[in-house]
């Protein structure tokens, strides 16, 4: 047996409970480098994590070594500032809905954009099998979170094959456009995770760098994000407030699976409640 293979040395972090029809044509696209594996961070297991999307400023004052914050509501100043304390930070994107106030929001072609995405006025469902199409926009804000010196990129609505968005999209749709998004990532030295989406998580494990879960405690579904865990990616996991559950409710079951899992409210200001972390390091091998 070899003696670097060694138990993980168990280190408990308190953190305080704080507060068509025809086939759309191939992607004419230029071709971009992908970055060593080496440049891009790729973030720990049990790392500690803030998810503020509203309510700005930015609460800086947060204890977690992580925060995903939105690109466009978030300066280049606000990035670096939160780097300069030591945080890695993760720029929100939707990847597959057109916000409607982004200043972005008319570049986006008509023939791909469908249907309303119920329950959030002003935003609609696109046409993921049009890559050629979305390749510039997708492009663009990529450039722009790294540009801003972001660390990784949180892809929001990955999942539109499930959903009634006025376009057939497929499961394959679904996977060659998620793959499509990591590779871009990549390419630009960020790291990606693989939002929600647990259908699709065996086939896109190899290319994405952690996942991020919404009520999968209150859903149970959690489970299913298991084999982020064990290839040594970590799972960000948010419950909210709205339905109901409370920290103790899932905060065993989160320790268990070793999720880095957070109780929000659901319009993703800065409160937070945080799940102790159990963080599991390598120990060295003796010489």
């Amino acid at each position: 047996m070899y003696r670097s293979i060694l138990a993980g040395l168990v280190i408990i972090v308190l953190v305080a409970l704080a507060c068509g029809e025809s086939r759309p044509p191939a992607v004419s696209s230029r071709v971009t480098e992908p970055a060593a594996a080496e440049e891009r961070w790729r973030p720990a297991v049990g790392a500690t994590w803030q998810w503020q999307l509203s309510g700005l400023p930015i609460d800086q004052t947060v204890v977690a070594s992580i925060y995903d914050v939105d690109l466009f509501e978030t300066s280049a100043t606000t990035v670096a500032e939160l780097k300069a304390q030591g945080r890695r930070v993760i720029c929100y994107i939707s990847v597959g809905t057109l916000e409607e106030w982004r200043p972005d929001a008319d570049q986006f072609p008509p023939e791909v954009i469908g249907k309303d995405y119920d329950g959030w006025p002003g935003e609609r469902w696109l046409d993921i099998r049009r890559i050629d199409l979305l390749a510039p926009l997708m492009r663009a804000r990529f450039d722009q979170c790294r540009d801003k010196g972001f660390d990784g990129i949180e892809p929001d609505n990955m999942d539109g094959y499930l959903n009634d968005t006025g376009f057939p999209l497929t499961y394959q749709d679904q996977l060659a456009y998620n793959r499509w998004l990591a590779q871009e990532a990549h390419a630009r030295g960020l790291s990606i995770g693989l939002k929600n989406n647990p259908d699709q998580v065996t086939d896109l494990l190899p290319d994405f760098d952690w996942a991020l879960t919404e009520e999968c405690f209150d859903q149970g579904w959690c489970e299913q994000l298991r084999p982020f865990i064990e290839a040594g990616k970590p799972v960000f996991a948010a419950e909210y407030t709205d339905t109901g559950i409370v920290l103790d409710q899932f905060c065993p079951q989160a320790r268990q699976l070793r999720f880095s899992a957070i109780l929000k409210r659901r319009d993703l200001d800065a409160w937070r409640q945080a799940c102790l972390s159990v963080i599991y390091l390598p120990l060295q091998a003796s010489p």
